[in-house]
C-alpha cells in the first residue's frame, strides 16, 4: 500500500512540474493597488508552481476607475502601466480610455499607441457606455489603424451585451477584437461565429476571446461540455487564458483548462500559442 502510494505521490508531482513548465500567457490581470498587487500576483502563481512566461496588465478596475471626464487621470494610469511593463520583458501593457470623452480618448489613444500599447481594454458596465454608440466604433475603428488590439468586456451584465459587440466587430472589419469572459454564462451566443463564418463577405473574422475566469466557472460544471464545444465553434485559435486576478487565480483557470475535453495541443494553444502570435511574443528559450 505504501508503495502505490508512492507512485501515485510521484505521478501527480511529475504532472505537476509538466504543467510549471509549460509556457503560460495570463492575459487579463488588474493591478488595482499597483506594485502591491504585482507582487501579491507574483507569490499566488509561485505559491500555486505555476510558471509564468507572460502576463497582460491592466491599472484599472476595482477601486480605480477610468471613467468620463477624467483624462488626466487615466493620462498619468496609462502612463505608469506602460512605465511599469518597460521594466519587465514578461509584462504586457493594456492601457485604456473612456470612449464617451471624444477627441480628447482619440487623443490618448494615438499617445499611448506611439509609446507601444498594443492592447486597450474598454468596460461597458464599470466604465458606463453603451458599445452600440458611434464614439465606440470611432474609437475601435482607430484602434484597427493604429495596429491597437481592443479588449472588451463581454461577461454579459448589460443587457444585449455580446450582440452589440457582434454589431462592433461587423461593423469595424480592420480591428482586432478580443471579447473577454466570452459571453459569461451566455457564452452560448458566439457558437454563431460557426455559420457566419459561411456568409460570404460578411465577418472578416476578428473576433478573439479570453475565458478568463469563465473557464474555472464553469469547470466540472453541468455545462462543461457545452463551453469545450463552443471553444472549438469560435475556433480555438481565437481563444485566450487569462485569471481575472484578484477575483480569481490563475491555477484556478489553468486546472480547470486542463480539466476540458480539448486535445493536449488545443489547451497549449489557449495557454500560450494563440497570444504569442497575437502579440507577437518572444518564443521562450
Amino acid at each position: 500500500m505504501r508503495t502505490y502510494l508512492l507512485l501515485v505521490a510521484a505521478f501527480f508531482f511529475a504532472t505537476s512540474q509538466v504543467q510549471a513548465q509549460q509556457p503560460v500567457f495570463d492575459l487579463h490581470v488588474h493591478l488595482h493597488h499597483r506594485e502591491a498587487s504585482l507582487r501579491e500576483y507574483e507569490a499566488q502563481v509561485a505559491a500555486d508552481g505555476v510558471e509564468i512566461t507572460g502576463l497582460g496588465v491592466m491599472w484599472f478596475g476595482g477601486p480605480n476607475q477610468a471613467l468620463q471626464g477624467d483624462i488626466e487621470h487615466v493620462r498619468l494610469n496609462n502612463d505608469w502601466v506602460i512605465d511599469l511593463a518597460a521594466k519587465s520583458s514578461k509584462l504586457l501593457p493594456i492601457g485604456t480610455v473612456h470612449p464617451y470623452d471624444g477627441d480628447a480618448a482619440l487623443s490618448e489613444l494615438r499617445r499611448i499607441a506611439g509609446r507601444g500599447i498594443k492592447v486597450l481594454k474598454l468596460h461597458p458596465h464599470t466604465q458606463k457606455f453603451d458599445s452600440a454608440d458611434p464614439r465606440v466604433l470611432a474609437l475601435a475603428n482607430l484602434a484597427g489603424q493604429l495596429g491597437v488590439i481592443v479588449l472588451m468586456d463581454n461577461a454579459n451584465i448589460l443587457p444585449g451585451d455580446s450582440e452589440k459587440l457582434f454589431n462592433l466587430a461587423l461593423q469595424a472589419p480592420k480591428t482586432t477584437f478580443i471579447f473577454a469572459h466570452m459571453g459569461g454564462l451566455n457564452f452560448r451566443f458566439w457558437n454563431i461565429l460557426a455559420a457566419v463564418r459561411t456568409a460570404e463577405n460578411l465577418f472578416a473574422n476578428n473576433i478573439y476571446f479570453d475565458i478568463s475566469f469563465m473557464v474555472a466557472l464553469v469547470g466540472a460544471s453541468p455545462i462543461e461540455n457545452e463551453f469545450a464545444w463552443t471553444i472549438r465553434n469560435v475556433g480555438v485559435d481565437h481563444v485566450l487564458l487569462g485569471s481575472d486576478f484578484p477575483q480569481a487565480s490563475l491555477a484556478q483557470n489553468l486546472n480547470a483548462l486542463n480539466k476540458l475535453s480539448l486535445s493536449d495541443s488545443e489547451k497549449a494553444a489557449i495557454r500560450y500559442g494563440n497570444a504569442q502570435k497575437l502579440f507577437g511574443l518572444i518564443p521562450r528559450q
